[in-house]
């Protein structure tokens, strides 16, 4: 049989082919993830300077049942910032408190888990590494994406650039400038 009529034929619908790659691949949580932290990675870059706040993206650390990877850490003389992406649309439903929290986009309703608590192992598991004090860090939930807040959040889960007033809202210096300035990993300090 020859297959040269065939192949042929598939190289004319060569773009149909990676179209519908290229969005079968933007529509996985993968990509969503990846595209989610790059965005809060450039509005940081953008927003908070560097001389100041110290930025470390994709951390990996050990915890007593595995491991845990961090989205992105700011350090800076007012505390340590653990920041958690979420990119994800839709109206956002829940507490501060409650164990899953609900998406919905029209009829349609998901569960997560609370980010809050993701992100407390995350807290726990840096706070172990560094032997600092629990009031030095913070967590900071930012969803990014085309989602709104249906119930009341507390002031550390951000939709968009929230996060950015967030860190920069606390002016309190709590950690030593030698210990803040060693977050870029210049001493080996997270990296």
């Amino acid at each position: 049989m020859d297959f040269f009529p065939l192949i042929n034929e598939a190289f004319k619908l060569w773009w149909l082919i990676t179209l519908i790659l290229v969005l079968g691949i933007r529509k996985s949580p993968w990509f969503k993830g990846i595209f989610g932290e790059a965005l809060v990675k450039f509005r940081a870059k953008l927003s908070l300077p560097a001389e100041t706040y110290h930025a470390i993206h994709n951390v990996t650390l050990p915890t007593p049942d595995g491991s845990t990877q961090i989205d992105h850490i700011f350090v800076c003389p007012f505390g340590i910032f653990v920041v958690e992406t979420k990119n994800i649309k839709g109206w956002i439903f829940g507490a501060e408190n409650q164990a899953q929290w609900t998406q919905q986009i029209f009829k349609q309703s998901f569960k997560f888990q609370n980010p809050l608590r993701q992100n407390y192992k995350h807290v726990k598991a840096l706070e172990a590494a560094l032997n600092v004090p629990t009031s030095a860090i913070h967590s900071v939930v930012v969803f990014v994406g085309d989602s709104t807040f249906k119930t009341p959040m507390p002031p550390n889960v951000t939709c968009g650039g929230g996060y950015i007033r967030y860190i920069k809202s606390f002016h309190e210096p709590v950690l030593s400038e030698c210990f803040a300035s060693a977050g870029n990993g210049e001493s080996g300090l997270l990296s």
